[in-house]
């Protein structure tokens, strides 16, 4: 008997830490909240079940996910009253019990005093009995309630309601620790776009479109367009090193000095960037940056009486802009040069393009090459196989190109990082030349 009994504890063991394993590997709360439904499953022997995730002190979002229950199964169930459901009165408190420990009904349908809608949803959705925990911490008292489903009257034993126990008190602390960080994430973010353009301007002659991925972790990309004397347009991308709230303060103050050095001498793009270089060994000496600015006179604009437009830009350790156009897709060929911050005097030469009426010149920051977990030199290749495939029908909107590359070389658009990059920032300025 005892040895039973030790090789019974040895095989609880072995199942909680492989299922606690597999919960530690999810990255965001609804993989958790999947996760932690399939486990507890199997844990109290049940086939289905539903997860309600109602975070105390709106501490995140609210939502309900099923196990083997569709949405329109999950909308039944939402139709009985919140007190003659388990997870309502887990969620709610019971009198005498503000945090009951589980909630069980091994027979439902033969209990008497069933609320009547309840009935009918159990019924029709065929589950005869149900078993329920909440999910709390010390820190977040209420986070949720997990109920699962039996196709008949039934209940799990004394010792999976034991390891049932033990699997979602872990499971609400690992719930707890993603939604701090996904609250966290969503405020960076935030901040990110604020300091960004609110909105592009209008210039006669392009027309411009930006794309903007705040990665996990918050990093400092950024994008500008500013309207210049004479209809001129300036434009810019760049990426600041490292992440969080001192990137994005860097970035802001990167973005702002630069506007004002474009305005001083923007027709010159070597003089913008050698201030901005200057700016910042001076003020961040312990930073490094990444810029692009690009000198823009649309068609009819130039002062010399040009009738195309011209483009003189150049780069600080930046990938090179893409032209996009019916005949043509291809990399502007700049000078090699190290990012701001990395010599004691920077300086490289400018390049002058003339893009035909009717091509974009698409600027990007590193991330969506990183973002793909290709080798860079497989990684521009994919970019520039992304450009060429843009329907006829898109290539007159620069939103629709952006879109369209976004799409390709990043088949889930950069909403989310995926396992073999560690989510950069994405940075993509479109202007499309009449």
């Amino acid at each position: 008997m005892l040895q039973d009994r030790l090789a019974g504890w040895v095989s609880d063991l072995t199942t909680l830490h492989e299922l606690t394993e597999r919960l530690n590997r999810t990255r965001s709360t609804d993989a958790a909240l999947h996760e932690l439904l399939r486990a507890g499953a199997a844990l109290v022997g049940a086939r289905r079940g539903f997860l309600v995730l109602e975070p105390a002190d709106d501490a995140g979002p609210s939502t309900t996910v099923g196990l083997g229950l569709g949405h329109a199964d999950l909308g039944h169930i939402e139709t009985v009253p919140r007190g003659a459901m388990s997870y309502g009165r887990l969620l709610d408190g019971l009198p005498g019990s503000p945090r009951p420990g589980e909630i069980v009904h091994p027979d439902l349908l033969g209990e008497a005093e069933l609320d009547p809608r309840h009935r009918e949803v159990a019924a029709r959705l065929g589950y005869a009995a149900t078993y329920a925990l909440p999910l709390a911490t010390e820190a977040s008292p209420r986070l949720g309630a997990a109920v699962w489903l039996y196709d008949e009257p039934a209940e799990p034993t004394g010792r999976r309601r034991h390891l049932a126990g033990l699997y979602t008190r872990y499971a609400a602390e690992h719930l707890a620790r993603l939604l701090e960080l996904e609250h966290a994430r969503a405020q960076v973010a935030t901040v990110a776009e604020e300091l960004l353009p609110s909105r592009l301007p209008r210039v006669a002659g392009v027309r411009l479109a930006a794309r903007h991925r705040t990665g996990p972790h918050g990093g400092g990309d950024w994008y500008d367009a500013l309207p210049l004397p004479e209809g001129a347009l300036g434009l810019a991308v760049g990426s600041v090193s490292g992440s969080g709230p001192s990137a994005l303060a860097a970035m802001g103050r990167l973005r702002a000095s630069l506007r004002a050095y474009a305005v001083m001498e923007g027709e010159d793009p070597v003089a913008v960037l050698s201030d901005l270089e200057l700016l910042l060994r001076l003020t961040e000496p312990a930073r490094s940056a990444t810029a692009l600015f690009a000198y823009c006179e649309p068609a009819g604009t130039s002062p010399a009486g040009g009738r195309g437009s011209r483009i003189v830009l150049a780069g600080a350790g930046h990938s090179p802009p893409l032209v996009i156009g019916a005949r043509r897709t291809e990399y502007v060929e700049t000078s090699l040069s190290a990012p701001l911050g990395m010599l004691s005097c920077w300086e490289a030469p400018s390049v002058e393009i003339a893009p035909a009426p009717g091509e974009t010149v698409l600027l990007y920051t590193d991330g969506l090459l990183q973002r793909t977990g290709d080798p860079m030199d497989r990684a521009f290749a994919r970019l520039h196989a992304a450009a060429a495939s843009v329907p006829r029908a898109d290539r007159d909107d620069p939103g629709a190109i952006a879109d369209h590359v976004l799409r390709t070389v990043l088949p889930d658009g950069g909403d989310t990082a995926g396992p073999a990059d560690p989510g950069e920032d994405i940075v993509l300025l479109a202007a499309r030349f009449d």
